[in-house]
């Protein structure tokens, strides 16, 4: 992981594994916030990329990768919007540009809502607003007791690899990677998360008009192949964030930044480039949504 720096951050007694890159000590920094069953390991070529712009970090969620999964951790949402906050107080950033994916997007569309002097941009790889829509089957399953465990126990590395490459190819190191990570503590994560998130989430409609009435920068990078999420994701994301900007990778799936990280990098760098660093404002409110597609992984 060259350029890469490695370590711990302890935030109320729990630990969690962290990668960063640029100047430790800057209080302004990317912040990239993975979601199920991701880690950190997921950002890890973009959080090298990133350091052009000065700091760039990611850590593993509570219960993800190799965090401790503590039985007293609440595993809501609004729990990982305050472990958020207290990583980024740990870590002395004040000003975040927050890149997320899947449930990441509901972490930090929480914390974002709550910290609006402290959230400079977003960036969103398929995720929704938890506002609308209905789970996915898998979902489905494991919000329902016994049958989601049994669905868990039943989960073997052969059926995680038919699973997660019945679609846009994911590398097989990305894959293995996040068996291995699946261990009985995320599997107990997930059940636990996913059944503390009825969709609609009540709290999500609070974080949609805050976040509009902030209208921040950004950017919208969609895979158009992703079997857990519909392409109506991307206008629900658009009300939180009403001047975003969308690029759509037409052959990617749930995992862009693994499945086309040289169209992911191409599309989330240059809007990185022009928010780090820069002054703290509102987007306007009449500002283009402008679409277009990028290339696909060769």
């Amino acid at each position: 992981m060259s350029g890469i720096s490695t370590g711990d951050i302890s935030v109320a007694g729990l630990r969690s594994p962290l990668i960063q890159a640029g100047p430790e000590d800057a209080s302004e920094a990317v912040v990239f916030l993975h979601g199920n069953p991701g880690s950190r390991l997921d950002w890890q070529a973009l959080v090298e990329s990133a350091v052009e712009f000065g700091r760039a970090l990611a850590f593993d969620m509570p219960g993800f990768g190799q965090a401790d999964a503590p039985r007293d951790f609440g595993y809501r949402i609004e729990d990982y919007a305050r472990f958020i906050d207290g990583a980024l107080g740990e870590l002395g950033v004040n000003r975040a540009h927050l890149v997320v994916h899947d449930f990441g997007g509901a972490f930090g569309f929480c914390w974002g809502a709550a910290h609006p002097d402290a959230l400079g941009s977003v960036v969103m790889f398929n995720t929704g607003t938890w506002s609308h829509g209905r789970w996915h089957k898998a979902a489905r399953i494991w919000r329902r007791p016994l049958l989601g465990e049994l669905a868990m126990a039943l989960t073997t590395r052969r059926t995680w690899r038919k699973a997660l490459s019945n679609g846009p190819n994911l590398p097989e190191e990305t894959i293995d990677r996040m068996y291995d990570d699946f261990d009985r503590d995320t599997r107990r994560t997930v059940l636990r998360l996913y059944r503390a998130t009825p969709l609609p989430y009540p709290a999500a409609e609070g974080w949609v008009k805050a976040l509009a009435q902030l209208n921040r920068p950004a950017l919208i990078v969609w895979g158009a192949n992703d079997p857990f999420l519909g392409p109506r994701r991307v206008e629900d994301l658009q009300e939180p964030f009403p001047s975003a900007e969308v690029v759509s990778l037409p052959g990617s799936g749930h995992f862009p930044f693994a499945d086309n990280p040289s169209g992911s990098a191409e599309a989330v760098l240059p809007f990185l480039r022009a928010q780090v660093g820069a002054e703290a404002t509102d987007s306007p409110a009449d500002g283009p949504r402008v679409t277009r597609e990028a290339a696909s992984a060769s």
